[in-house]
């Protein structure tokens, strides 16, 4: 069962402790196959900055810029 909202939520938290910390940026990679999640990060403003294999796993990954 999903919950609406959760993923999202969580991603706000990590910000906030970003901008508290006063780190410059958030990033994150999700699975190439997690096609759901590739489509809602940049909504979220994150860029796509890479995809590499890692581990037997196609991974993309992402940043947000916290300025």
């Amino acid at each position: 069962m999903a919950w609406p909202g959760v993923g999202k939520g969580l991603i706000a938290f990590c910000e906030a402790v970003a901008r508290r910390r006063g780190l410059a940026s958030v990033r994150l990679y999700v699975n190439e196959k997690m096609i759901a999640n590739l489509s809602i990060y940049p909504h979220l403003a994150y860029v796509e900055t890479e995809r590499r294999r890692e581990v037997g796993f196609d991974r993309v990954y992402f940043e947000k810029r916290l300025t």
